[in-house]
């Protein structure tokens, strides 16, 4: 039996105990939310509510495997039928089971921002559109923003209406969705077939969002569709720091106007942070008007005092958090684990990574694209999943065309005609349209050798399934379909960008050739190795690589974590708040940049030390810095100027030393 009463305080039980009907749980950093979230699933459970009406809603898939981690944990029960997944993951779901009713095959395949931008550069190709107008990532953002209806078609992005419409065959012709549809398709099938809609609403009787003040339009709206009434967002509307990438925490205010008779409860108690970081935080957040009114105590003591450092210019600013870092270390006994160094834009990591590395502290630098993501890589292994698995459709929709060989739309929507008509795998189409009569042929001569030719290049490597000298097929492999001159042709800009990407591709068959070459193999052959890097989960990387070294990342990198020591570096008007806040966005892009500042205040546990350089290079250019608005905000009276570090005098380095030879003698 759970026993709430003792498990939770006062407003973590009210939230934890209140199942039915509509519930708002405003939850405080550090409040212990996602701990409420876990037991009220379980007290659900114990309820007798089958697992099977639960859906619970969340942003990452690290966040949804902890939930689910925790609720097996308290109920020590299995519970396969319970639902703890990410929107994004929720949406794949619905889709697999119905999206042959939008009118794709079942077995899609999801476009990730790099494959994206690979199907508008080839459509702006075939349009012809000048490569002056193709600024792919902003039209990328563009086609997102259409899409997800923040922005409408108009004067200023109208030229590029063509491009989206073709984009958008294009992503049906290959059979693909990509991010955004994995909440704007489920909402489009739920609006247009309400039979549908009502057997998930009949499954789903209880839900739960987390994080809710991230959720954007669409997401509420798929929310507002599934949920009846029994429905419990959690959020923090002092926390919503992605209004960039949709996310709206005027949804909160939404909600309380779609869901009449909502219960609100609010948890203001934090169990991670001191006294003194939580005065600093309420301090700072205050001056936001929009925002739900709360104050964060603490039960943990006031801690010591919020240190704020002055350098030079960015070079002294990592020396800095270097020397202090190697000072905590010492006189606290930390692992370098317990440092986070939070910043505003990746473009500050330079000195601070050069610093690092020079100390010889071992760091990980969250986010960028993970090596398996990047699409040179994407691309081989695309070749090798269809020379193991020829009927593999989504992987020979990747590389049919890639290097270019000729094969263009009209060819694959034949093919994806003769497929369908004959029931059977693209690959088993194409044999079918190279062994047709001249007179059956539904494709140009040039078009079927074009088919014999991928067919012959596929069938050539198939001594890659023995697994006898794997990285030496594939690097023959990689000539052979001429893939560096594909690159050069890809970036006719940058030779260095082509010869960057091949030597991506070289180190993916370096690494196979140590895998292959490992005594403690077994089966080394191509489909044990593509199983093993399937099940190379980014997040289970990301995890394994941070175990024991500092953890450098922007302030957005950190939300949702905590370390007992934070430095917020770059705390400088034009930072944060960044410049384009400053000057474009108004009031309220004032207020979103001091929420990130809070999240960033948040994330410390027991010491917070902040940076504000007096210059830094920008461009070519050494400008003058003025400290950010936000650290007049911390109340001064929990603020300590902190001084560099003293050279220390000749006596005391002998005594250190001396120190140090004794404790290495006691560990021999």
């Amino acid at each position: 039996m759970l026993d709430l009463k003792n498990e939770l305080n006062p407003e973590q039980y009210k939230a934890a105990s209140t199942i039915n009907g509509p519930i708002l749980i405003i939850a405080g950093a550090g409040s212990g939310k996602t701990r409420v979230i876990t037991f009220r699933i379980a007290h659900m459970l114990e309820m007798g509510i089958p697992q099977s009406q639960i859906l619970a809603l969340t942003f990452t898939n690290k966040a949804a495997r902890e939930m689910e981690e925790r609720v097996k944990d308290l109920t020590q029960k299995k519970l396969q039928a319970l639902t703890v997944s990410t929107f994004h993951a929720f949406g794949v779901k619905v889709l697999r089971q119905d999206i042959d009713k939008l009118g794709w095959r079942e077995n899609f395949s999801i476009y990730d921002e790099t494959d994206r931008n690979a199907l508008i550069k080839e459509t702006g190709r075939e349009l012809k559109f000048s490569p002056d107008v193709m600024d792919i990532y902003k039209i990328g953002a563009l086609f997102s923003d259409i899409k997800t209806g923040r922005k409408d078609w108009d004067s200023s992005n109208d030229m590029y209406k063509q491009l989206y419409e073709g984009y958008q065959e294009g992503l049906k012709l290959f059979n693909a969705v990509d991010f955004d549809d994995l909440i704007t398709l489920p909402i489009k099938l739920f609006k247009e077939r309400p039979d549908i809609l009502a057997q998930y609403r009949d499954r789903y009787r209880y839900i739960m969002v987390d994080e809710f003040q991230d959720t954007s339009h669409q997401q509420y709206e798929l929310m507002r569709l599934l949920a009846d009434k029994n429905i419990a967002v959690v959020g923090d509307d002092d926390q919503s720091i992605y209004s960039w990438r949709g996310a709206d925490y005027q949804n909160i205010i939404n909600f309380e106007k779609d869901f009449p008779n909502v219960t609100e409860i609010r948890l203001e108690q934090n169990y991670r942070s001191t006294g003194t970081i939580l005065a600093a935080a309420n301090g700072v957040i205050s001056h936001n008007t929009n925002r739900k009114d709360k104050s964060l105590w603490s039960g943990n003591g006031n801690g010591k005092p919020i240190e704020i450092f002055m350098p030079v210019n960015e070079s002294d600013e990592a020396d800095f958090i270097i020397e202090s870092i190697q000072g905590i270390a010492m006189e606290e006994k930390r692992p370098y684990s317990d440092f986070g160094i939070l910043m505003r834009a990746n473009t500050q990591s330079r000195a601070i990574e050069e610093a690092l590395l020079e100390a010889n502290i071992p760091y990980t630098m969250s986010g960028g694209t993970s090596f398996f993501q990047r699409k040179e890589i994407k691309d081989i292994i695309s070749y090798l999943r269809v020379i193991a698995n020829h009927d593999d459709d989504v992987n020979l929709l990747r590389i049919i065309n890639t290097p270019r060989r000729g094969i263009g739309r009209t060819t694959i929507e034949k093919m994806n005609e003769v497929a369908k008509n004959m029931n059977v795998s693209l690959w088993q189409a194409i044999n079918a349209i190279i062994t047709a009569s001249e007179e059956e042929c539904p494709v140009s001569d040039k078009a079927k050798a074009d088919f014999e030719s991928f067919i012959s290049i596929i069938e050539s490597y198939k001594s890659m399934l023995s697994g006898k000298g794997l990285a030496k097929k594939v690097h023959e492999m990689v000539d052979n379909i001429n893939y560096f001159d594909y690159l050069i042709t890809e970036n006719p800009k940058s030779d260095k960008a082509a010869r960057y990407k091949y030597h991506n591709i070289e180190s993916l068959i370096n690494s196979m050739e140590l895998w292959e070459n490992n005594p403690d193999n077994e089966d080394a052959s191509l489909y044990t190795y593509l199983n093993r890097i399937t099940l190379l989960s980014r997040d289970d990387m990301d995890e394994e690589e941070s175990k024991g070294t500092v953890n450098l990342m922007t302030i957005h990198a950190s939300k949702g974590l905590e370390f007992p020591v934070v430095f917020i570096a770059g705390a400088e008007e034009g930072i944060i708040p960044h410049l384009r806040a400053i000057e474009d966005g108004g009031d309220a892009a004032v207020e979103e940049e001091r929420r990130l500042f809070y999240v960033a205040v948040t994330r410390a546990r027991n010491r917070l030390l902040i940076s504000s350089c007096q210059r830094r290079r920008r461009m070519q250019a050494t400008i003058e810095c003025t400290p950010s608005r936000f650290l007049d905000e911390i109340p001064s009276n929990l603020v300590q100027y902190h001084e560099p570090a003293k050279e220390v005098d000749t006596n005391t380095a002998r005594d250190i030393l001396s120190e140090m030879k004794k404790k290495f003698a006691s560990m021999n």
